[in-house]
């Protein structure tokens, strides 16, 4: 019998809330510290690649443990490992709301949120696996589109929270999870989510090279805005990182008990729907950096007013993630994530049209259409790729979605922020080129002032010729999403196949051994899969 099968409605219902408040802590943290980050910065005397560093460690840990965080979940329990996770996340949450100023400052804030990091990697693939063991294959759209939705919709809170509490004391950006996190507790000690997992040793050699694989190929990639790309340092990392993850695939497949279970991607529907979500998620974690500075810059508004504005993607995104949830559960996932892409294509295009009449008003119907694309293809991939996985390795199932989705994030971050500086280096140089200054000071100019941090302008309004050109890189930088997500559209389309999903006895695969050994989903494939 399965878990979903043992469940109650009701019960299904309490367990869905009490992953979706564990989780949410992770998105929240993923954009509420970018808004404290000058208040940081000066209390704590920080380096511009200290605080660098304190925004980045988070993310760094979170894409090299997320592998790790889905195999432990399998072998040692889903409930466990949540509450684990939910633990050492509101206790790393608490000390880096405390901490000391002085020299010390620096390495606490980092290592922290680095584990930070390392908590969210533990919790988030263990809380998606109980809930998809808890619904049946039929509901899993619907719960996963609120899973989803309601977890993703915080994301859009960090910065409206964060600006807020930052003026009380930036500390409290931490401590807010602390509430969160009882909460969770009480409501998995009330809901007590049952899930199926099953004993096995641990892989350390393929953790030690996932983890220092994505380590230094997201390290190049993020450092690459501060050193710059033609820094040598920069090709090394990401070279290196390469080479290991590559190393990493060949081990596992040698390994008896692996830490991930690559012979999945010989799954086609696996296989393409992480492929979709990774170029989608160029662009999905993103948007919110470059649209929060876009409506600081070349808008003129405040931290928490940047926040407000991206509530209306949010608002697209949650009621489309709906939607596509019962798409998938009514007709499969080809026909939500293809329509999904192809709006949010749609939508950054017609978005990118009107940023430079720096006009919100005239935006708000754009914006809502590329979060509505977004919201209506990310659940159904998600939930169809983790459905491909038998019952005893739906946590390895999300720790690989989620390290492409991590790393994809990161190299989005990267290659879409150096766009986007380029950009506005080069308007500003012919902007002030224009005003008189000489070529050789202009282009310096334009260098240092591409290069500064925006948010700490000293209260005096930003010139005009400077949030005409700030607008002009950012309409850059969304054409270049709507033709991320046209490839992700085509991606879809030619790769994924059309229908529901069978739902087959998977109690034969697992008996072949469970998810360490192979029997990741050996369910016969349907007919022209």
């Amino acid at each position: 019998m399965t878990a979903a099968a043992r469940t109650g409605g009701g019960s299904r219902n309490l367990v869905l809330a009490a992953m979706i408040f564990a989780v949410s802590m992770t998105f929240i943290d993923q954009t509420i510290v970018s808004i404290a980050v000058p208040d940081i910065q000066r209390e704590l005397g920080l380096s511009s690649t200290g605080v660098q560093w304190a925004v980045n460690a988070y993310l760094l840990t979170l894409a090299a443990l997320f592998a790790y965080g889905g195999r432990l979940a399998d072998i040692a329990g889903h409930r466990k490992v949540v509450v684990i996770g939910v633990v050492v996340f509101a206790c790393a949450s608490l000390l880096c709301g405390l901490t000391p100023k002085g020299g010390a400052a620096q390495a606490w804030i980092v290592a922290f949120r680095a584990v930070q990091g390392a908590g969210g990697a533990v919790m988030f693939p263990a809380a998606l696996g109980i809930v998809v063991q808890t619904f049946a294959l039929r509901e899993r759209g619907r719960a996963l589109a609120l899973f989803f939705g309601i977890a993703g919709g915080l994301t859009a809170i960090g910065p409206i929270l964060g600006g807020y509490l930052t003026e009380w004391t930036w500390r409290a950006i931490f401590w807010v999870n602390i509430p969160v996190a009882a909460i969770a507790l009480v409501l998995i000690a009330v809901s007590k989510p049952v899930t199926e997992h099953r004993p096995a040793p641990m892989d350390h050699r393929g953790l030690v090279l996932i983890a220092a694989g994505v380590t230094l190929s997201v390290f190049g990639f993020q450092q690459a805005e501060i050193w710059g790309w033609g820094n040598p340092g920069i090709g090394v990392a990401i070279g290196a990182g390469v080479l290991l993850l590559v190393a990493f695939v060949l081990v596992e497949l040698r390994t008896r008990e692996p830490l991930m279970q690559v012979r999945i991607f010989r799954n086609r529907a696996f296989r393409f729907e992480n492929a979709v979500l990774g170029i989608a998620m160029l662009t999905f974690v993103p948007v919110f950096f470059f649209v929060s500075e876009y409506a600081q810059i070349a808008l003129g508004k405040t931290a928490s007013e940047a926040g407000l504005y991206l509530l209306y993607f949010f608002l697209g995104f949650v009621v489309a993630s709906q939607i596509g949830g019962r798409m998938l559960d009514s007709r499969g996932a080809k026909r939500p994530v293809v329509l999904g892409c192809a709006l949010a294509a749609l939508g950054f295009l017609l978005w990118a049209g009107e940023v430079t009449d720096l006009d919100f008003s005239d935006q708000v119907w754009e914006v809502i259409l590329a979060g509505a694309g977004m919201g209506m293809m990310l659940s159904p991939a998600s939930t169809d790729a983790v459905n491909r996985a038998s019952r005893l390795s739906y946590g390895e199932a999300t720790g690989i979605t989620q390290t492409v989705r991590n790393y994809a994030a990161s190299l989005g971050l990267a290659v879409l922020g150096t766009i986007s500086v380029t950009e506005f280096r080069n308007h500003l140089r012919q902007s002030l080129t224009a005003r008189g200054v000489p070529a050789p000071q202009a282009a310096e100019q334009a260098r240092h002032m591409a290069q500064a941090n925006s948010t700490q302008s000293g209260g005096s309004p930003i010139p005009a010729f400077v949030r005409m050109d700030f607008a002009e890189a950012t309409r850059t930088v969304l054409y270049c999403m709507a033709g991320v997500m046209a490839v992700a559209a085509v991606v879809a389309f030619l790769g994924l196949e059309a229908g529901l999903q069978p739902e087959v006895p998977q109690d034969g695969a697992e008996a072949g051994g469970g998810a360490g050994s192979g029997a990741v989903n050996r369910q016969p494939a349907p007919p022209g899969r």
